[in-house]
């Protein structure tokens, strides 16, 4: 069997009394979409957070592809292929497409920006920013302020960013989160494309598209994963109904 892209092992984290992550073992493998849920306060953002470096686990590892990456920080992962997007959009909205595009890149190809050092006179990294551009469909509008684009159109570019990395694993936080119908369409499409490329760890509400996109479902309550399997088997669980899917899945 092919060892994971992304592996946690026995991942274990407290704030005070309150135990956010519980032995939490899971993985992601190559071409797959590994889908997190889990009702509000059920642990994932403290999940993707150790996952991609926000924060250090009490205990357990962190891996990636084999390599024991618990110690690292957040830019190191990334530069390590960790490909993140946000559940709060991060975008510099006074910057224009490209230039958020271009800040992805720089930090991926690790040399230092000087304060007043213009990342577009590096073409490497311009053609690596606007081929990440081109793959979201965000090419043409490579010149407008992100804060003229969309909540969908938002979105993508995230996932730009993610792609300019040249990632081994994307790590997306609720990308689907304030879309409508015809965005949340486009969004799916677009990632069922990019597990190709990499292999996506995706947490989500959105359950229709939960359940047409992932390849595997992990279900976390109170910081333990409760169920890890196929889409069906998740459907049918009685523990993961009962939890959070209730009747109408």
């Amino acid at each position: 069997m092919t060892e994971p892209v992304i592996e946690t092992r026995a991942l274990c984290k407290r704030f005070g009394a309150l135990e956010a992550s519980r032995d939490i073992s899971l993985d992601l493998r190559v071409g797959e979409i590994h889908a997190v849920i889990g009702p509000n306060g059920a642990g994932k953002s403290t999940l993707i957070s150790q996952i991609c470096g926000g924060l250090q686990p009490d205990s357990g590892e962190v891996r990636l592809m084999g390599r024991d990456v618990t110690g690292w920080d957040v830019a190191a992962r990334a530069r390590a292929g960790i490909g993140r997007t946000f559940q709060v959009s991060a975008l510099a909205m006074e910057d224009t497409v490209l230039q958020n595009a271009l800040l992805g890149a720089f930090g991926a190809s690790g040399r230092r920006l000087g304060l007043f050092r213009p990342a577009l006179r590096y073409r490497d990294l311009r053609s690596r920013a606007l081929a990440a551009l081109d793959r979201v469909g965000l090419a043409g509008q490579a010149a407008a302020p992100a804060a003229e684009l969309s909540h969908g159109e938002r979105r993508r570019l995230e996932i730009a960013i993610a792609l300019t990395l040249a990632p081994r694993a994307f790590v997306l936080d609720e990308p689907m989160a304030g879309l409508g119908s015809e965005g949340t369409k486009e969004i799916t499409n677009l990632l069922n494309e990019l597990r190709s490329e990499a292999p996506i760890l995706l947490v989500e509400h959105d359950m229709d598209a939960v359940f047409a996109l992932a390849d595997r479902i992990s279900v976390l309550v109170y910081g333990q994963v409760i169920a890890t399997g196929a889409v069906e088997e998740i459907r049918a669980n009685a523990e993961v109904r009962a939890a959070y899917l209730g009747d109408s899945a």
